[in-house]
This record gives structure tokens, C-alpha cells and sequence, in this order.
């Protein structure tokens, strides 16, 4: 049989001992940050337009009126001419081997490529992962790729 006393001291026991745990520690760290400084304004380069100027009113806008981000890059790019994001395909007329590769160029340190082999379209096509650490083999035509890092 329980005692009535017990179960008083019980929860007496349980806020003594709450009592005697040490208090949480509050973060010491400093949070600071630095002052904003924005392009432009004496501070290096303008940032470029990448919002369109939009339709005029009772007009249905044209993809440049309304492009934005990425697509607007491109789409000023094909206005003067220049190829914004290189989509030629490689080299497809050899094998590459791994004394003379078939070179990838990319601006990152890895680039997804296809492989449909040599002659163009031998075999369906394979994707793979290129690192510029290592070389990649197809694992169907046996040809070699290398990434080329343009920095």
C-alpha cells in the first residue's frame, strides 16, 4: 500500500531536483552583418535588365515585352547575334580514346553529356555525369570524354 506521504513527497522530489539542473545556457554569439551595397550607385557595375519593358496598354506583348531571367538573356542574345549558351554538338566524326579524348568545354567543374556514339546516333543515347577529376568511357561505343573548365 502506497502512503498518502509518498505521493506528497513526490512532486516535492521532482521540483527539488528540476531545481538543482543548470539553467540553459542563452547564445553568446554575436550576430553582424555587413551594410548593403548595391550595383551601381558608384559601386561597380550597373546590374543588367533581365525584366522586359512590358506591353503597352490595349497591346498583347511580345515574348520581348515579357521575358524575364534566363530566357530574356538568351532572346537579347539571338537580337545581336551572339550565341548566349553553347549548343553546338561535339565532336561525333571519332572515337575518343584516352590519349586523345573527346574535350567537353563547360564553365562548371561537372557537365551531363549524352553519348550517341560514332557515327552520330549508333546506338540510343547514354548520359553520364563528366568531372573534370576524372575521364568518362561509354559504356556502349567505348568513347573517352574530358571536361575542358573555362575559368
Amino acid at each position: 500500500m502506497l502512503s498518502r506521504a509518498s505521493v506528497v513527497v513526490r512532486p516535492v522530489a521532482r521540483a527539488v531536483a528540476y531545481a538543482a539542473r543548470p539553467a540553459p545556457v542563452a547564445a553568446l554569439r554575436a550576430f553582424s552583418s555587413s551594410a548593403k551595397v548595391a550595383s551601381g550607385h558608384g559601386h561597380g557595375p550597373a546590374p543588367p535588365i533581365i525584366v522586359g519593358p512590358g506591353a503597352k496598354d490595349g497591346e498583347v506583348p511580345t515574348a520581348y515585352d515579357q521575358a524575364t531571367g534566363l530566357e530574356r538573356f538568351q532572346l537579347l542574345g539571338d537580337i545581336a547575334g551572339i550565341n548566349v549558351f553553347d549548343q553546338d554538338p561535339l565532336d561525333s566524326s571519332r572515337i575518343g580514346t584516352k590519349a586523345n579524348p573527346i574535350v567537353v568545354p563547360a564553365t562548371a567543374t561537372s557537365r551531363i553529356i549524352g553519348c550517341t556514339g560514332s557515327p552520330a546516333d549508333s546506338h540510343d543515347v547514354l548520359w553520364y555525369e563528366l568531372t573534370e577529376a576524372k575521364q568518362r568511357r561509354c559504356y556502349e561505343c567505348g568513347s573517352v570524354y574530358q571536361l575542358a573548365v573555362e575559368h
